[in-house]
């Protein structure tokens, strides 16, 4: 007779926590440590949210035992004056041979005495540290399963034991630390996430599925890295893809793998390889509008679904992943409607025309299917000269950063701070904040690299970014040209007074 096949469904989480209860004597037993009843509730509930790839009860039980191994590995450390005793025994001995070779044998014979004493000694200290060993040695709580979980999957420990639902409330002023202004997309984003968090939407769907639309240059990648890092503790679980490589059929598959036969089939899919080892990540696909239709069909399975099949049969779980697409449809629209100059604050209107004539190149370009799962389109403001100020203190920041380890601070007044915000090349609006990085990379880090690579700064402690009018000339209006200066001030000396010296950088404006 046949076999008859007997599918076993595994448990669900009321079942596999009464399993845990029925295995916890063993393991206690086993490891020496106490289990809590909130550490057994914490194995099934993390296991089941952050292990999708395996079942429970198995994957709630491997944890059980990893974090009982963790906390008895703690406390099997041997004590500091066993490993004492040891060394005196090995110093005895080396001077009892040196005795006997130099025919002292009463002092010999005294070093083996004191030698076994200490042997004696070593041997009631080990008795009574195994006696301890078998005592029980800790216990699992709660935290040490989060750890356990941590170390397992990846993911920061902050991410899982605090609470997430204060993280999310707080979620637009930590990405507000990084990204400046944007405070329409930043709380788009924002509800997105709690709404998914909360439970009120699939559990079968990503994350969060955005596109980003709006001018170059005013943060889009940005949010994506203050996301992932938010969201994942990271940027490194930002899975950057640049869609131009995928304007071809026949490059599609190689977002899922190459199909048998084919050239590249056992290194796996560019997507699906890098979620299936990390599941959770934020997935930037840039400039999407250049990628082949087919790549928009694979995506519908991917934002209604959660799930993507690769070249080797694998189910890929999305669930836990955040899609984020940016797009530069309507480049030409963006820049007709903002024009040279920065932006007023108050003028809602020129951005509401624009984010109506974005969203009709956006339905012309983009097939309703596609555009229906999508969470949120988020059109991006540009920024205002207000952004602008706020954006040079955060690069300035990273300036300052990385003259401390050359043991320099700087200081950068606001004269100084005008003095590049007036350059011609930050006043192009059209490159949002890009320009503001090449103005302070060519008015300041360039001067300053100078001078450290000749060993000007050597002895120094700070400088100062000053404002100097070039005497004897004018620019057409007959104003004064001016140059950035930098004051150098040594380090101070013991029983001296601090000297300064002036060296000018001619910058011109």
């Amino acid at each position: 007779r046949r076999f008859q096949q007997v599918l076993v469904e595994p448990p669900n989480v009321e079942d596999a926590l009464a399993i845990m209860h029925g295995l916890k004597d063993r393991y206690e037993t086993h490891h020496r440590v106490r289990y809590t009843d909130d550490a057994l509730k914490a194995c099934v509930d993390l296991s089941s949210r952050y292990i999708p790839s395996r079942f429970l009860p198995d994957k709630a039980i491997d944890v059980m035992d990893e974090a009982g191994a963790r906390i008895r590995l703690r406390s099997m450390s041997k004590p500091p004056d066993l490993s004492d005793l040891n060394t005196e025994i090995d110093k005895l001995e080396a001077e009892k041979d040196e005795a006997i070779s130099n025919q002292e044998y009463e002092k010999a014979a005294q070093l083996r005495d004191k030698a076994m004493q200490l042997r004696k000694e070593k041997e009631r200290m080990q008795r009574e540290w195994r006696e301890q060993a078998n005592i029980i040695s800790g216990e699992v709580d709660e935290e040490v399963i989060c750890e356990t979980v941590s170390k397992m999957t990846g993911i920061p420990l902050t991410r899982i034991d605090q609470g997430e639902s204060e993280r999310l409330l707080k979620m637009e002023d930590e990405l507000h630390k990084r990204v400046v202004s944007q405070d329409e997309a930043i709380g788009q984003v924002a509800r997105a996430m709690r709404r998914s968090r909360a439970g009120l939407k699939s559990p079968k769907r990503p994350i969060g599925s955005f596109l980003f639309v709006g001018p170059t240059g005013v943060g889009k990648t940005l949010l994506c890295k203050a996301l992932a890092e938010f969201m994942f503790g990271s940027e490194d679980s930002l899975v950057q893809i640049d869609m131009s490589e995928y304007m071809e059929k026949f490059n599609v598959s190689r977002l899922v793998g190459a199909p048998p036969g084919y050239v590249g089939y056992e290194e796996g899919g560019q997507l699906t390889e890098k979620i299936r080892r990390r599941p959770y990540a934020v997935v930037l696909m840039d400039e999407i509008e250049k990628a082949h239709p087919d790549v928009y069909n694979m995506l519908l399975q991917v934002m209604e679904e959660g799930q993507l099949t690769d070249s080797f049969g694998r189910i890929v779980d999305f669930k836990n992943v955040v899609l984020i697409l940016t797009s530069n449809i309507g480049a030409n629209i963006i820049k007709n409607q903002v024009g040279l100059g920065f932006v007023k604050k108050d003028d809602e209107s020129r951005h509401e025309k624009m984010r109506e004539m974005l969203m009709h190149e956006i339905e012309r370009h983009f097939k309703p299917e596609f555009l229906n799962r999508l969470d949120e389109i988020i059109v991006f403001k540009p920024l205002t000269r207000e952004d602008i100020y706020k954006i040079f203190d955060i690069e300035i920041r990273g300036v300052r950063k990385r003259l401390e380890e050359h043991e320099i601070e700087i200081e950068v007044p606001v004269e100084a701070k005008e003095w590049v915000l007036e350059t011609k090349e930050v006043q192009n609006l059209e490159f949002g904040a890009r320009p503001l990085r090449r103005g302070i990379e060519k008015y300041i880090e360039n001067p300053l690299s100078e001078e450290l690579l000749r060993g000007n700064l050597a002895g120094k402690n700070k400088i100062t970014v000053k404002v100097k009018k070039i005497k004897g000339s004018e620019d057409k209006d007959g104003n004064p040209k001016t140059e950035l200066e930098f004051v150098y001030t040594d380090k101070p000396k013991e029983k001296k007074k601090e000297k300064s010296e002036t060296e000018t950088v001619t910058t011109e404006n």
